[in-house]
């Protein structure tokens, strides 16, 4: 009787485990790049064509490698870095299970130009699906050169699977960034399709920080150091005032390699609290030096999962070290009786309207008075004033957070999921204006209508109609708005450059900066900043799918529309509002699903 388990042929196992390492083009670069630096390499080129679909070329001055070595280089956990099972815990190299050369091969067109120091010829070695087509001498520079050609050629489902071109691209830039930072010492250049988005000359980490991000991040830097028996720590946090709604640079590194831990992350989080905006993020760079017995680094087969053998020393350690480098530099409180504090208040009360105290006395209260009411009498609220100016002027100094427009709201069991209200016209209506909120009366009783949702659905609605058959009216800005653009955001824009285009966006670049020449004309100046937020958060997030994405782009826009602070200037406004509102398709919901009509009816008031 035969078995049925049997052995998988080595081209198939190779393919596996070439999807566990090499997830996409990035994986690539990242694995090449640990090699190179691994090898000694004072200097490592990357060029990229097509995000890494069409070429990966890596180049490095490193030790290279003799005809045998470059041969075994691509066998299944032939490795140089571990010689003993011990040296899994203290491990000094990027890489050590010897996989990443394997699993490349098995999925690509691979050639390798590599000579050793003080040799005159090198080796030339040519692999398909880890089949070795050519072996022969050549002459070449010391170190090593990989070119790595048609990425996922033989697994056509995976090379589906890939992102667009600019998502791609994103990803190589994050992991170039995350190497080319703890080796500050190292020359790195990156380049895609001809053009050359990084070229790091040798320096140190502040320097190279501002040589990836831009100049403007030397002034926005604050030096950590701390140095303990269980770890060490050093880097660099950003100031609280350049904190970002969407993650910035966010980088942990333990013994210099780059590694993902949400429980540390949360640590640096603490220690900008009261320091940042709610929802915002603030950036770091921040090294551990760890002895290397104590960490566990051959946990995912992409090596950026570690397991710490003191993870919650680590953490207070981390707090405190953060905390204690934003005091030593003033940017956290202290307690200094010369300075005036009077005048500091929280984030959560700077945005608020300061008002005077007030002490209001009913002079006409008497405590001995009684009143009835005639059981089953109902009191009728009395619309027939209209709102007065103050009332108004009040309205318009008012400012509305985002957090209260999308506040979660209490729902009742009595409260009326679809409305159906009979109006005609609202030429005559008055209204009574509370918060983010204004009333009327209506044949069915009370009105309640938020109309900063009401504004978002006319908004969202009229533009979502003509939006893919014209281009929303855009208006010039007198003076354009710079904002900090990295070269993968470039690439991202420009690439949903069409349906920004129709959104009614102006901008170009230039040396690493987004000038804005043009906004939509129902956006005012003042949500600029809040729109562009919305559209990066947007562009960046890998899981909308593109049929979406002008869906989300309207939404953003109707959403920052809909935060300016005089959204109603006057009766007449607010009619003209409503009337446009009940013209909607679907009046009961904000795009974003949130109610915005409420019928209080003669029965639930006399409850």
């Amino acid at each position: 009787m035969s078995g049925v388990i049997k052995l998988l042929p080595d081209h198939i196992a190779n393919q596996i485990a070439a999807g566990e390492v090499i997830q996409r083009p990035s994986s690539v670069v990242k694995e090449l790049m640990e090699n190179a630096i691994d090898a000694g390499a004072t200097k490592v080129d990357v060029v990229i064509k097509d995000a890494g679909r069409t070429l990966i070329h890596i180049l490095d001055n490193g030790k290279g490698m003799s005809m045998f070595d470059a041969e075994m280089c691509f066998e299944r956990h032939a490795t140089s870095k571990l010689h003993h099972a011990d040296d899994l815990f203290n491990l000094q190299t990027k890489g050590f299970r010897g996989e990443a050369l394997a699993s490349i091969a098995a999925i690509t067109h691979v050639s390798l130009k590599t000579c050793l120091e003080n040799e005159q010829v090198g080796t030339l070695i040519e692999v398909e699906g880890n089949q070795i087509k050519k072996n022969e001498p050549t002459v070449c520079p010391q170190g090593s050169a990989f070119e790595i050609k048609n990425l996922f050629y033989n697994v056509p489902a995976r090379r589906n699977f890939l992102k667009s071109e600019g998502v791609e691209f994103k990803h190589i830039v994050q992991e170039f960034e995350r190497l080319a930072l703890p080796h500050f010492d190292v020359e790195f250049s990156l380049t895609h399709n001809g053009q050359t988005i990084h070229h790091l000359l040798p320096s140190n980490l502040r320097k190279r920080i501002v040589a990836l991000y831009g100049k403007s991040y030397n002034d926005k830097l604050v030096p950590v150091s701390e140095k303990t028996e269980i770890v060490a720590i050093e880097g660099f946090v950003g100031k609280p005032d350049c904190a970002r709604k969407t993650r910035g640079e966010q980088f942990l590194f333990v013994n210099n390699r780059f590694f993902k831990d949400p429980y540390l992350n949360n640590s640096v989080q603490r220690a900008f609290e009261k320091l940042i905006q709610p929802n915002t993020h603030a950036s770091y760079y921040l090294f551990l030096e760890i002895d290397p017995a104590r960490i566990d680094v051959n946990v995912h087969p992409t090596k950026t999962e570690i397991k710490f053998e003191e993870e919650r020393s680590i953490y207070s350690i981390l707090l405190t070290s953060v905390k204690t480098g934003l005091g030593k530099h003033h940017i956290t409180p202290s307690l200094d009786f010369e300075r005036e504090t009077s005048f500091e208040l929280p984030y959560a009360q700077r945005e608020a309207q300061i008002r005077q105290p007030e002490i209001k006395v009913d002079t006409t209260y008497n405590p001995f008075k009684t009143t009835s009411r005639p059981a089953g009498s109902i009191s009728q609220p009395d619309f027939s004033k209209a709102i007065t100016q103050a009332s108004l002027a009040e309205q318009k100094d008012k400012v509305h957070s985002w957090e209260n427009f999308y506040a979660v709201e209490e729902e009742t069991e009595n409260e009326v999921v679809e409305l159906d209200i009979h109006i005609d016209s609202f030429e005559n209506a008055n209204f009574i204006f509370s918060g983010n909120y204004m009333l009327t009366n209506t044949a069915e009783g009370i009105l309640s209508i938020q109309y900063r949702r009401a504004y978002q659905r006319v908004i969202y609605d009229g533009v979502m109609e003509s939006f893919m058959k014209q281009p929303v009216l855009s208006q010039a800005l007198l003076f354009p708005y710079e904002f900090e653009m990295k070269k993968e955001e470039e690439a991202l824009w420009s690439e949903n450059e069409k349906l920004l285009k129709q959104l009614g966006l102006d901008w170009e670049f230039s040396d690493s900066t987004m000038q804005l020449k043009g906004v939509p004309a129902l956006l005012q100046e003042e949500n600029i900043n809040n729109l562009m937020d919305l559209l990066k958060e947007q562009i960046s997030n890998e899981q909308i799918d593109k049929g979406e994405l002008a869906h989300n782009f309207v939404l953003s826009l109707s959403f920052a529309a809909c935060q300016q602070k005089n959204l109603i200037k006057s009766i007449e406004s607010a009619r003209e509002l409503l009337t446009n509102l009940f013209a909607c398709e679907q009046k009961n919901y904000s795009p974003s699903g949130r109610n915005i009509l409420k019928l209080i009816t003669p029965e639930q008031l006399g409850d």
